[in-house]
Formats: structure tokens, sequence, C-alpha cells
């Protein structure tokens, strides 16, 4: 019995550890900007408010990719979500606000069928026949990168960088506590 007690410690201990280390790592590779040029933006979707106005953390991520975009970092942005349950769907919306802030609509591409990452993922690499890309970057929260990244990454697409716009909330300490076992999972 002690035996087994002294086991379950160490099993315990040692998933804390594995969180932990999972964690900041995560956090620091969702914060890195390595600064690299790609040929696509994938910015994924976030809540579309019930007035049809974008949440902040989506207006946030819309805004790293018009930065993106004006500093000649992409060539194209697609913006990818699904129809929330407000009644909007979420790339159509954000569209609507990257022309509105002087993007223009030839460059922006729109799936409306990206209800989870793993559909972003491949519904943006159903893409490549018809736009020709070798590159992108993600765009999303910082604790929500590196599990999106991994996603393309197992389907093949090896060239993917990252950022994330320079906000936070308190409900991402409920998103990296998410994101370990949806990691693991997805």
């Amino acid at each position: 019995m002690k035996n087994l007690i002294k086991s379950l410690k160490f099993i315990v201990i040692l998933i804390i550890a594995w969180f932990v280390i999972h964690t900041i790592y995560i956090v620091i590779d969702g914060l890195s900007d390595n600064g690299k040029k790609a040929e696509v933006a994938v910015i994924l979707g976030n809540k579309v408010n019930e007035d049809g106005t974008l949440s902040k953390r989506l207006e946030k991520r819309l805004e790293s990719g018009i930065e993106l975009y004006k500093n000649h970092r992409v060539k194209k942005i697609l913006v990818s979500g699904g129809l929330g349950k407000e009644g909007f769907y979420e790339g159509d919306k954000m569209k609507e606000f990257l022309v509105k802030n002087a993007i223009p609509d030839s460059v922006i591409l729109v799936d409306n069928y990206g209800n989870n990452t793993r559909l972003t993922v491949e519904n943006t690499l159903k893409l490549r026949s018809k736009i020709k890309f070798n590159s992108i970057i993600v765009v999303s929260q910082y604790f929500h990168v590196t599990r999106t990244k991994k996603l393309f990454k197992d389907q093949g697409f090896e060239n993917v960088s990252s950022i994330s716009p320079k906000y936070f909330e308190w409900r991402d300490l409920y998103s990296i506590l998410r994101e370990f076992p949806a990691y693991y999972t997805q």
C-alpha cells in the first residue's frame, strides 16, 4: 500500500510538472514573433456579439492581421470562423472589419466553415490548390497558436509561424488550462 501511494504521488507530481512546462512553452511560443514574412495570414475567428460587433479579442486579432499586411509581411489574409450562436458568420464579419480598415477586398479570403481549429486548418490547406501558398502566419490568442501550428504541421505543412495580439483578459486562465488537453487530443 505504501508503494502504491508513493507511485501515485510520483505520477501526480509528474503530471503537474508536465502541465507547468507545457504551459510555459505555449505562453513563450505564443508571445513570440520571429518577424518572418509569409504569403498568407490565417486569422482564426472568435465571438461576434449579438449586435454584430466583434468581441474585443477578435478585433485585436484582426488588428494584428492588418499590421502584418501593412508592414508587407503577408500578401493575403484568410479569415476563418463559423456561424456563431448569435447568428453571424464570423468570417463575413471579420472581412467587413478588414475592408473598413483599408484592407483591399481582393486580398481577403473567407472561410465561414472553420467551426473549430482543426476545420480551419483543413479548410486552409484545401485552398492551396486555388491560391498557391507555401507559408503562413497564424494569428490567434497567444495560448492558441502553438496548437494551431502543430495541427498544420501534423498535416505536413511545415512553413508556419505565428503572432498574437498583445491583449489579455481573465478568461485566458481558463483557456490556458483548456489548451493542455486540447493540444494532445485534437
